[in-house]
């Protein structure tokens, strides 16, 4: 028989208590764990969750530009954050995304989306995604025509290239070539017996890159709203109406224009436009000097309603030059006579120039010098981008050396800097010509260029601090 004394009954008390504060605290601390790991679980949940949402609000104002690409406050007019609510599948809320829009800067296509995703169970555990979409501009390609076009053997295209119409590709391409024709007619033009060729042929290298057909682009819709231009630049930009004549405009390093009127022109030529034989003059004789126009922002529009000649040096900024007479009537369409050299001080993306004509952009007979650089997208609305052919009669100014430009041809009929006799020889313009893309300008165009009507996604990041 087991007896116990009072001592041992008390050891045993007290073992007991031990065992149980230590069965407790142990107990505590497990359950404490777990809490801590729901909890952490919970907050994991949330943060992922939250990213989703902000990535939702992000998708919300992609989809609201695509229906209102100039709507920037989402409907309502006023500043924001704009803050919606997020509802799973059975509508019911769990959490909300607040949005700020960033519209497009000067020169830029860009719009920027913040989104700030969290949700109603962790309010305070919140993620933010910072998205850019843009309008492409018509610049991103090297050359667009609406019309057929052949490329001589001398002639070298860097960038896409796509005409409506067929194309004779006998020069050099490193970018994609597209044409919206199956097959079409080659005119004697372009050195064929009206016979039916390919949408793209020739003697070029590289045909993995040509490619055809493709659809169609709507010239109607890529024109520049010459109306709203001219708005602009008599409301922020430089004007000149109209002098009979027209303005030779010379743009200067330090950001300013001098500008002339037009008096005088050299005696007429007889000159090809492509359609026929016409006789007039492009070249400058006599002119008055008006005064030097300092620019008045980094990205303007100079409007001037008349014929304008152009040259100079482009500074750090982003500057169109439109030409065009209104009512629009086709008689009086009026051009741009690229004069001289236009160059850009720095090649840059804050750097551009176009040249927007209501017709023609055209190179005169003897103005412009046997080594011609133009820094420039050229657009002709209505007309060519064109040196026209002037004979041997005019020797040694009808074929000059060489061209190159870097930006961009925009132009609706027919292109040519260069006439061939059938053998490939020389007879007109300029013997070498080299087209060189400049990638900015596809959303950084200049002002008022115009743009395609989808927003392109160019840049995705989650924002660390809120």
């Amino acid at each position: 028989m087991i007896s116990f004394s009072k001592n041992n009954k008390g050891s045993i008390l007290i073992m007991a208590i031990v065992f149980t504060a230590v069965f407790v605290i142990t107990a505590g601390g497990l359950v404490g764990l777990a809490l801590s790991q729901n909890k952490l679980g919970l907050k994991k949940i949330a943060w992922q969750r939250s990213l989703e949402i902000a990535e939702a609000g992000i998708n919300y104002y992609r989809w609201h530009l695509a229906h209102d690409p100039t709507d920037y406050q989402d409907g309502t007019e006023s500043p924001g954050p704009y803050v919606h609510d997020y509802n799973d599948p059975y509508g019911s809320k769990i959490g909300e995304f607040s949005l700020t829009i960033t519209p497009p800067g000067n020169c830029t296509t860009a719009v920027e989306i913040k989104s700030t995703g969290y949700t109603v169970d962790e309010p305070n555990t919140r993620r933010t995604i910072r998205a850019q979409y843009a309008l492409p501009s018509l610049a991103e390609f090297a050359f667009l025509t609406n019309s057929n076009v052949w490329f001589g053997e001398d002639e070298e295209l860097h960038g896409p290239v796509h005409s409506n119409g067929g194309i004779r590709q006998d020069g050099e391409n490193d970018g994609i070539m597209t044409s919206a024709k199956e097959t079409y007619v080659c005119g004697i033009e372009h050195g064929c017996n009206n016979e039916t060729k390919p949408g793209i042929w020739g003697d070029g290298e590289l045909q993995v890159l040509w490619d055809y057909p493709v659809p169609l682009i709507d010239f109607n819709s890529i024109t520049s709203d010459l109306v709203q231009l001219k708005s602009e630049a008599q409301s922020s930009g430089i004007y000149f109406g109209p002098s009979g004549l027209g303005y030779h405009l010379v743009l200067k390093s330090d950001g300013s224009i001098d500008a002339y009127r037009v008096d005088q022109l050299m005696p007429n030529v007889s000159a090809y436009d492509g359609d026929g034989w016409i006789t007039e003059s492009l070249d400058i004789q006599t002119e008055t000097f008006l005064g030097n126009y300092v620019l008045p922002s980094d990205c303007a529009t100079v409007f001037v309603e008349d014929d304008v000649w152009v040259e100079g040096v482009v500074n750090d900024d982003a500057v169109s030059i439109v030409s065009a007479v209104f009512p629009d009537v086709p008689s009086t369409n009026s051009s741009i006579i690229i004069n001289g050299n236009l160059t850009y001080q720095n090649k840059n993306d804050q750097t551009s120039l176009a040249l927007i004509a209501q017709k023609d952009v055209l190179i005169p007979l003897y103005a412009a010098p046997d080594d011609l650089q133009v820094d420039s997208v050229l657009l002709a609305q209505k007309g060519r981008t064109i040196r026209h052919y002037f004979s041997s009669a005019y020797s040694p100014y009808n074929i000059r050396n060489d061209i190159e430009l870097y930006g961009s041809i925009i132009t609706n009929e027919s292109w040519t800097w260069t006439w061939v006799d059938g053998n490939g020889t020389v007879v007109s313009g300029y013997r070498n010509t080299e087209t060189i893309y400049d990638p900015s300008l596809k959303y950084n165009p200049p002002p008022g260029f115009p743009t395609e009507s989808e927003f392109d996604f160019i840049k995705w990041e989650e924002v660390t601090n809120n």
